[in-house]
């Protein structure tokens, strides 16, 4: 039974996954996002590969892509800071 449930929770990840990139894909031919803002969504993913070559730990490569967005996001925030405070 309960490898029927992790089954289905993986089949509810991956249908989840792909309507996402239906539906970037079509906003992307109706014009409704441009190739920046669809891009930035891949940016964990080539993190996450580059990490995965490096380590060849699935395990490893998840932490440090982890502690890798997460430095990103510290220094956006305080770079983001430093703009408001320095208005330039």
């Amino acid at each position: 039974m309960a490898a029927i449930s992790v089954g289905l929770a993986g089949l509810l990840i991956a249908l989840g996954l792909v309507t996402m990139i239906v539906a970037g894909i079509r906003s992307l031919t109706l014009g409704k996002q441009d190739f920046k803002k669809i891009g930035m969504m891949a940016v964990p993913f080539v993190i996450f590969g580059i990490t995965f070559a490096v380590s060849g730990k699935y395990a490893t490569a998840g932490v440090a892509t982890a502690g890798i967005m997460m430095a990103f996001m510290v220094l956006t925030i305080v770079f983001t800071g430093l703009r408001g405070t320095f208005k330039f």
